[in-house]
């Protein structure tokens, strides 16, 4: 059985900040294992973790401020994890926590990400721009939204369960 929780302690966020730096697409975009320890700690974004039977899982990073508010920054699934669903859980549990407070849920997948370009269409993401050469030049990153109505006049709804 899957625990989905707020990340807990520093070495969680080692843990997390291992796997981030030494896998795709986090190698591709140059992402280091300082600068992932850095996201992870950012005090301004939710990090959940998926823990089974006291093991690590995956985690995912949520931004709730800024322009795009409702932000999916970050889903990783440790490498025995991955092929079970985890990440598709992972993306569900965040899209119930955004959708409680904002009627959008945005995040960026990587030209070279074939394969999670894949799920993400498979769970109702739509393209919504690409922004060439942002984070490594030679690669896009694609703009996703998954949308349950517009900015104006949303009051919240209560998290599906």
């Amino acid at each position: 059985m899957i625990t989905l929780r707020p990340l807990q302690g520093d070495a969680e966020i080692h843990a997390c900040a291992h796997t981030m730096s030494t896998s795709e697409p986090w190698l591709t975009l140059g992402r280091s294992y300082e600068e992932s320890v850095a996201v992870l700690s950012d005090a301004s974004k939710e990090v959940y973790v998926a823990v089974a039977a006291e093991e690590l899982a995956g985690f995912i990073i949520i931004n709730m401020q800024g322009a795009f508010r409702g932000y999916i920054q970050t889903v990783c699934v440790m490498p025995a994890w991955r092929g079970q669903g985890l990440g598709s859980q992972l993306i569900g549990f965040a899209e119930a926590r955004i959708f409680r407070d904002a009627p959008n849920v945005f995040m960026c997948v990587s030209s070279f990400n074939a394969g999670a370009q894949k799920l993400y269409r498979r769970l109702g993401y739509e393209v919504i721009g690409e922004l060439k050469d942002y984070v490594v030049a030679g690669h896009a990153e694609i703009l996703l939204r998954k949308t349950i109505g517009p900015l104006a006049g949303f009051k919240g709804r209560e998290a599906k369960t």
